[in-house]
């Protein structure tokens, strides 16, 4: 091979390494190659640098254009030397056209990119084909209580225009709903995996959403300060409540529907009648934004979690704050109550056995920006255990319905199973391209389903 055209190859591929040992062959050193091969294939081939392709099919329209881009990208980076002798190597008399500027890296950049999805896709199918082998856990082979997400999804769901900042299931019917940043909310079938209905009326980012125990209403919570009932029998806005002085940012149903619950960047805690309308209560004492807001299940206390890094629990009836929790060493951004079941391996966990006694509880999980999870005893308040392993923020906590496992979404874009017995990580699910910002675990079907900062909702199946 001449100096010349050494220099041709070297510089027109300078993206890359191109080794000539098989030993250091990838696929960019294969397209790299493809392409010196159909430019000049008998010169190259004589000469012994790529004798180990064979098959090559010459498309002369395609690798023209390919010429053209090479002495384009030779040009523009001024080897003259080196393209007065690729356009002679090349029989490519009179001057490159403009139309084939920057042509060559873009298409490696494509090239690139394209590869780095073949790999993703990849490592899912390899994923799955170890879900599947003899031995993998299927529903036939497991209890119910021990179903948990697994890859791949059954869904991704597109269609927001900007990050999800929620995702519920419906209670009663096969649908869930989305809320995004994008003002909107939106309901899908979970199990076809078809959009159903968009909800409009809120002016800024909706930021939680609730349904009541009979999923006849929702009720949605926005940054435009307002918090809205919505008739989910007919997707109608029925009322719209105002009081907050900042952004609200989470709300919930009390047991029974008759009042809901809201929390507000404005540092207090709001108890709504459903009827009316209008504000019965206000909860004072966080210092920094409320976070998130839930309702035990027998709606005796309300928990609440914030940026000034507490968690508050209240006596509904008489807005008294029974416990402050303070473990965390960051803004708390989620909590969620223990279902009774969950007692049990809760007390496991925390080392409980006759001599010392039982926790009694209630029981409270925390997701927190110091990347942790915490379960407490709301009846001492103590933290009881702390399940380290995400990589970022804690944005979402669930407990599974069997009361086995907790279920989080983290800003490292993983979702995790942890076995709460032994209070290790069982799963990890690389669930997102973005941020994961919500889950919701089904009490009654075994599916999962994620929101994200990629503007997709993502549906998994247990099993």
């Amino acid at each position: 091979m001449s100096e010349a055209n050494a220099q041709i190859s070297s510089v027109a591929f300078s993206v890359i390494v191109w080794r000539y040992s098989t030993s250091d062959f990838t696929p960019e050193n294969f397209i790299c190659c493809r392409l010196i091969v159909q430019y000049k294939p008998e010169r190259y081939r004589s000469h012994g640098q790529v004798t180990h392709f064979r098959g090559f099919t010459c498309n002369w329209g395609l690798w023209i254009v390919v010429n053209k881009a090479i002495a384009d990208y030779l040009s523009s980076n001024g080897y003259m030397d080196a393209l007065e002798a690729f356009k002679k190597e090349a029989d490519m008399p009179g001057e490159v056209e403009r139309k084939y500027g920057g042509l060559l890296e873009k298409k490696w950049t494509s090239v690139i990119r394209l590869q780095k999805k073949v790999m993703e896709l990849e490592s899912k199918l390899s994923e799955a084909e170890k879900e599947f082998i003899e031995g993998a856990p299927t529903r036939g082979k497991r209890s119910p209580t021990e179903w948990i997400p697994r890859p791949p999804e059954k869904y991704c769901l597109s269609g927001h225009r900007a990050p999800v900042t929620k995702v519920i299931f419906h209670p009663v019917f096969s649908v869930m709903v989305s809320a995004s940043e994008d003002a909107t909310l939106k309901v899908w079938d979970f199990e076809t995996g078809e959009y159903e209905k968009s909800l409009k009326g809120h002016t800024d980012s909706v930021q939680d959403i609730s349904f009541d125990q009979t999923g006849k209403l929702l009720v949605s919570c926005s940054a435009d300060m307002t918090i809205k009932l919505w008739d989910f029998q007919n997707y109608e806005c029925i009322k719209t409540m105002h009081g907050h002085d900042h952004n609200v940012s989470s709300v919930t149903f009390m047991p029974g529907g008759d009042f809901v619950v809201s929390c507000s960047r404005d540092k207090t805690i709001k108890m709504w009648e459903v009827a009316t309308g209008y504000c019965v209560k206000t909860f004072t004492g966080h210092r920094e934004w409320v976070r998130m807001v839930r309702v035990s299940p027998d709606g005796s206390l309300i928990a609440s979690c914030s940026n000034d890094q507490t968690i508050r629990v209240w006596a509904a009836a008489s807005k008294e704050c029974k416990v402050e929790l303070r473990d965390h060493d960051h803004v708390v951004e989620c909590i969620a109550w223990a279902p009774d079941v969950a007692s049990s391996a809760i007390n496991e966990a925390a080392g409980a056995d006759n001599k010392k006694g039982a926790h009694a509880g209630p029981f409270l999980a925390s997701g927190s920006r110091d990347k942790t999870i915490k379960v407490w005893d709301v009846g001492t308040g103590m933290c009881l255990f702390t399940l380290v392993g995400h990589d970022n923020w804690v944005r979402g906590v669930v407990f599974h319905p069997g009361g086995k496992f907790i279920v989080s979404a983290s800003d490292d874009k993983s979702l995790r199973v942890w076995d709460t017995r032994n209070k290790r990580c069982q799963k990890t699910l690389e669930a997102h391209q973005h941020f994961c910002t919500s889950l919701d675990f089904h009490k009654t079907h075994p599916y999962v389903i994620s929101g994200s900062v990629d503007q997709t909702v993502k549906v998994w199946e247990c099993r």
